[in-house]
């Protein structure tokens, strides 16, 4: 059996969808002046509301200095409020503005894109491979948690 190249590994193709998604998305959004991520921000202040900001980044998976830098371009777009919250004035609540709201609303759904990408994949394979990678992504992430222990 041929050793498998770099580039056929289940690894790799997951890093190719992932970036095949992205650029769509990325794409789509374009138009509306918004990146991938500045999306996802306001997918969650739409969806689930207000939010501090350090919950948000644990949420999204994001690191602080990522998710302040995005937070900064979307309230100087006028798309969100971040004010301070209650006694601590480090901690800083989210909000989306009547802009934002407005522009949400206007946004494509982007479910296209995984209709796109799994559409007509039978439900066992795809229940068979989000096993396998969040199996993976565990195994990683507690080896990672063991490196930084150590």
């Amino acid at each position: 059996m041929p050793e498998p190249s770099d580039h056929s590994t289940v690894a790799a193709w997951t890093k190719r969808c992932y970036f095949a998604g992205r650029a769509l998305m990325d794409a789509t959004l374009r138009p509306y002046d918004l990146g991938a991520t500045q999306w996802y921000v306001l997918r969650h202040l739409a969806d689930v509301g207000p939010a501090m900001q350090r919950d948000l980044g644990r949420a999204l998976e994001l690191e602080r200095a990522t998710l302040s830098g995005i937070v900064a371009a979307l309230v100087r777009k006028g798309l969100v409020r971040q004010a301070a919250s209650g006694g601590d004035q480090r901690q800083r609540l989210l909000t989306l503005t009547a802009s934002g709201e407005a522009l949400w609303r206007r946004l494509p759904d982007l479910s296209f894109i995984q209709e796109a990408a799994f559409g007509g994949i039978d439900a066992a394979d795809l229940a068979a491979a989000v096993r396998v990678l969040r199996a993976a992504t565990e195994r990683l992430q507690g080896l990672a948690g063991k490196a930084q222990a150590s």
